[in-house]
């Protein structure tokens, strides 16, 4: 008797284990701290290069370039008032945030990235709802946390972070113009604000307690990156304060609330101690041992391995993960930056990269 309880309690055991695994997308990260301001206040003499810190308080170290040479200074421990000058140390990044996306995406780049989206040849279901003000304002409330304001060693990696993350949105959201030519087909960003003829209203019981379901509403896919199920509701709508669980719809109906909740998507990893899709692009992630050996590098490729995990990843060169690139490489062009600079395979593809997580995990 004493043994079939037993066996009863370790099936019993094992079903409850694999019911907790089955949130696939789920995300359990945080968004980051806010990230140091650039001291740019010192202005340079005639002919001097100045002085500009950055900062990385979690590390407690100072990057100062000092007339062209980079110089770290860390707070001398028995006297904190005084900083301990130091050489350069390539494995401790120095990581700090400064102006505003508004600085170097204008509406004329905008529409030429999107210019296809109000178009009469398709029955795109946001005619007139996405605009360039709304993008402007959905990055203001993530820029402090380095949305595409972030210098990483002294190297901004704003303007191509904008340039991906409108990928990735242009891409899930596009009209998929048959007749289109390779090239028209990625001004075709931005027809959609929902997902197409969903069947599934994406409500997961298991998270009652915390994001219950409201009667009637559908968690289906809505935004520019778009996000599913009731948690992911409930956890984009209390980073942005907004009651995303019983009202989803409001993503359908304010274009800025729409790429808000997709930049949410864009910072907050889907698990706890893994990179977001922020992270990962601006090299602001150590990878470990398993990642090398996963083949998981920072760049491009790993912010489809972060959103996509083996749906677009470890699958060679397919279709989908080259849209992705076409699209980024393109935005690239526009925004005025080299695009031979982002080439490198290794960094530029996710093909032979190992999942972070099996698509499970993985969002749609």
């Amino acid at each position: 008797m004493e043994y079939k309880r037993s066996v009863l309690f370790t099936i019993l055991a094992f079903i409850v284990v694999l019911v907790n695994c089955n949130g696939p997308y789920n995300r359990q990260g945080s968004l980051p701290k806010p990230c140091p301001l650039c001291n740019t206040n010192r202005r340079p003499g005639p002919g001097s290069p100045g002085t500009q810190s950055c900062c990385d308080s979690s590390q407690g170290v100072e990057l100062v370039v000092q007339g062209g040479r980079d110089v770290y200074y860390r707070p001398n421990m028995q006297d904190p008032k005084h900083a301990v000058r130091g050489t350069t140390d390539p494995s401790k990044p120095g990581r700090c945030c400064h102006g505003a996306v508004r600085d170097y995406l204008k509406t004329d780049q905008f529409e030429n990235m999107f210019s296809k989206r109000n178009s009469l040849e398709v029955e795109a279901h946001a005619k007139g709802f996405w605009d360039y003000q709304s993008f402007i304002t959905a990055s203001a409330h993530y820029q402090p946390y380095g949305f595409g304001t972030t210098y990483m060693n002294r190297t901004f990696f704003g303007t191509k972070e904008v340039a991906a993350f409108l990928a990735h949105a242009a891409t899930k959201t596009s009209c998929e113009n048959k007749v289109a030519t390779n090239m028209e087909k990625l001004e075709w960003g931005l027809c959609y604000n929902k997902e197409k003829n969903s069947n599934s209203n994406y409500c997961d019981e298991h998270y009652k307690k915390s994001y219950p379901c409201a009667p009637g509403v559908a968690y289906y896919g809505r935004g520019a990156l778009p996000i599913y199920w009731n948690y992911n509701y409930g956890e984009a709508g209390k980073d942005l304060k907004v009651d995303l669980l019983n009202h989803p719809e409001y993503i359908e109906q304010n274009s800025t609330l729409a790429f808000q909740v997709a930049i949410w998507r864009w910072m907050t990893p889907i698990k706890k101690h893994q990179p977001s899709a922020h992270d990962v692009f601006i090299g602001y992630w150590t990878p470990t041992k398993n990642d090398t050996l996963a083949k998981r590098v920072s760049g491009f490729g790993a912010t489809m391995n972060v959103l996509y995990g083996d749906l677009v990843c470890g699958q060679g060169d397919n279709e989908s993960m080259k849209n992705f690139i076409s699209h980024y490489l393109y935005y690239l062009g526009i925004m005025g930056v080299d695009q031979e600079e982002a080439k490198s395979p290794e960094v530029l593809t996710c093909a032979d990269q190992v999942a972070f997580n099996p698509s499970f995990f993985s969002n749609p």
